[in-house]
This record gives structure tokens, C-alpha cells and sequence, in this order.
């Protein structure tokens, strides 16, 4: 069934932006617009919304009844079979809606060499249509607020379980197969994404992603870990010691910690996104550490863990009530160690609020 609020805001879209139709491939986009999210597989399969509010489906034979149950019987559905190719339900399905010479939007799961095979078919303009779909959840309601702050508090529990469990001896492996089992105790729908877990000269890599290494005494750990609970996701990160610390581990978590709470400040209506980045960006910059930030700042989040607004130089996008992010600067020193603070931020109408809670003082393992 498509979303009336969410379907109408997208037909505003795509007439402002001379848009004829969407073509919308099996993901969270899908997913926020319909309620439909089918498995995903080298066979083709795409939701078409067309700008007088007509809507088709291209559906691979082996997912036509899932189709049918979860879309609008308005929805028309073009099924191909194992036998066929896909592009013959694509003409059948021109053949009635009129797609050549249109502009067709597409999302970010539609296959490159899929589009390439489709070009050759249809003569039609197709240009990215990745922002505005993004754009369309990027204003969050109580009700989704609400369940940005559920999946946060889990997360937070998550984080200070996983940091009593760690001793040195284990390894980053039987870390996050822990981050999982306790995740998966709290009945959350499944992980937000792979967790990271990064020891000593690891932590040089802000997206680790091994987990063979074994922890030792004196070593940093980089903990980065979320869930997904009544499809809204959450997103933490925290840095901890084993053993103790050094004066200058300590001299960069203090600079890191500035950065975040900055960044945090900085998160208000009418601010624009890329000056959050600065605020943190400039703690970093100004204490001679600015080539060992890495990353943006911080990126939205919603049914999605990665979504508008990107928290990052360059983007113009004014911050407005509603939106949900992360704010999460790092330094890393390859060959040597990195760090990195990350909570999430929601943008209230009296400023700022952080959803995560759980503590950012120094944690030293004992």
C-alpha cells in the first residue's frame, strides 16, 4: 500500500522537478513509500511511480505472489519468468504507460548494467533520483522520533554491556559476536549494520572491518554498533582503554570529546548542515590534528542508517526541525592509533537533543 502523506509529497517532487516517473528498485526506499521490501537478487525487480499518481511493478515470477499480497491491487504488476528476460515485461509495460521520451528518476538499487540493458529498449532521459527520495523521510515525526530514541536507549545498554565484557585475552571476533547476541536478547528486528571492532593499530581505520585480532593489555578499542527496532535504526560510538592510558591518548580524547560536544551544540534549526562539520572541524584543525579526521561529520538517520543530511562540508542543506543525525568526529594516525565519539542528534524546537546517553568520560578497563 503506498504511504498517501509520503506518495503525495513525491508527486509535488517530481512535477517541481519536470520528473515523469520514479523507478524504484527493492530497498528502504521502497520500503518507506509501500511497506514492500522484496529479497534482493541478480533478478530484476523495480516499483514504477508515475507523476499523475499511476503505479506499476516488475516482478520476477519467483516473487509475484509476495508482490501481490503487500501492493495496492491498483498497482499493476508485469511478472517475468526464469525463462523470459526481464526486458520484455519492461516493453509490455511501455507499451501501455508511455515511457519513451519521459524522464524516469531511479533510485540508488536499480543495477548500472540493468539501466544499461533498459537504454537500450527504451528511449527515455533517466537521471539520479537518489536525493529526492532521501529527502523525502528526511523530516522525522514524534512517532518516528520516538522510536529513534527506543533503538539509541538499546544501544546505549549494548555499548556498556559489550564494555564489561571485554577483557584482554579475547578477540575482536568474539566481541562482536557478543555486540550481536546481546543485541539479539533486546528483540530488536536485527542489526543496523555490521558492527565495527577496532584494537590498537587497528583503530587507524575508521570502517574496520576484520575481527581476528587478539586484545591486549594497553590497547584502544573503537566500539561502533547500532540496532534496528520497529524499523528505525540506532548508531553509537564509543572509545575505550584496556589497562590504561597514555598522556597523549588522553591529550586526543579530550580534543575528540570537544569536537562532538561542539558538533552537538552547533545542531539547531536554520543552521546549515556543513557548519556542524565546522564546529567540530575546527577543535580538530586548530590543535594541529586536522589531516587525521578523516570522515564527515556525521550522516542522517531514520529507517536507514545512512541517509540525508550528510553532516559534511560542502552541504548547503539548512537544518530544520525533525531531522535525526550523527555527530561523530575522530582522529587517525595510521600506524599508530585513531578515535572516534559518535552520538545521534535530533533537531527540537528549543535546540538540540541528544539521544544517546550513555556515558563519554574515559573508561579504563581494568
Amino acid at each position: 500500500m503506498l504511504n498517501k502523506k509520503y506518495g503525495n509529497k513525491l508527486y509535488e517532487l517530481m512535477i517541481k522537478n519536470n520528473i515523469d516517473a520514479m523507478m524504484i528498485g527493492p530497498s528502504v526506499d521502497l520500503e518507506f513509500l509501500t511497506g514492500f521490501n522484496p529479497c534482493v537478487c541478480e533478478r530484476f525487480q523495480a516499483f514504477f511511480i508515475l507523476s499523475n499518481g499511476e503505479c506499476f511493478h516488475i516482478s520476477p515470477q519467483i516473487y509475484l505472489e509476495e508482490a501481490e499480497k503487500n501492493l495496492d491491487s491498483r498497482t499493476e504488476i508485469f511478472m517475468w519468468k526464469d525463462s523470459d528476460i526481464f526486458l520484455d515485461a519492461i516493453r509490455v509495460a511501455n507499451q501501455k504507460y508511455h515511457l519513451n521520451g519521459k524522464t524516469i528518476a531511479i533510485n540508488n538499487a536499480i543495477r548500472g548494467i540493468d539501466l544499461l540493458d533498459i537504454k537500450e529498449i527504451l528511449n527515455a532521459k533517466f537521471i539520479n533520483g537518489h536525493d529526492i527520495l532521501e529527502n523525502l523521510r528526511v523530516i522525522k515525526d514524534e512517532g518516528e522520533i520516538k522510536k529513534l530514541k527506543d533503538a539509541a536507549k538499546i544501544a546505549d545498554e549494548v555499548m556498556g554491556e559489550t564494555i564489561d565484557y571485554i577483557s584482554p585475552g579475547i578477540t575482536e571476533g568474539d566481541i562482536k559476536k557478543k555486540i550481536k547476541e546481546l543485541f539479539m536478547q533486546k528483540e530488536v528486528e536485527g542489526l543496523a549494520f555490521e558492527s565495527i571492532v577496532a584494537s590498537g593499530p587497528n583503530t587507524s581505520k575508521p570502517h574496520y572491518n576484520k575481527d581476528l585480532r587478539t586484545i591486549e593489555e594497553k590497547d584502544i578499542i573503537i566500539l561502533d554498533m547500532g540496532c534496528k527496532y520497529k524499523g528505525y535504526c540506532s548508531d553509537i560510538s564509543r572509545t575505550v582503554f584496556v589497562g590504561g592510558i597514555t598522556d597523549e591518548e588522553k591529550k586526543v580524547y579530550d580534543i575528540i570529546l570537544k569536537a562532538n560536544e561542539a558538533g552537538e551544540k552547533m545542531a539547531k534549526q536554520g543552521v546549515i548542515a556543513e557548519d556542524v562539520d565546522k564546529a567540530s572541524r575546527d577543535i580538530i584543525q586548530n590543535e594541529g590534528y586536522g589531516q587525521y579526521f578523516l570522515n564527515r561529520t556525521g550522516h542522517g538517520i531514520g529507517i536507514s542508517v545512512h541517509e540525508a543530511p550528510y553532516i559534511r562540508t560542502g552541504n548547503k542543506q539548512i537544518l530544520e526541525k525533525g531531522m535525526a543525525f550523527s555527530v561523530e568526529p575522530g582522529i587517525y594516525m595510521q600506524n599508530k592509533f585513531g578515535m572516534r565519539i559518535e552520538d545521534i542528534v535530533v533537531i527540537g524546537a528549543d535546540g538540540p537533543e541528544v539521544i544517546n546517553h550513555f556515558t563519554k568520560e574515559i573508561i579504563v578497563i581494568k
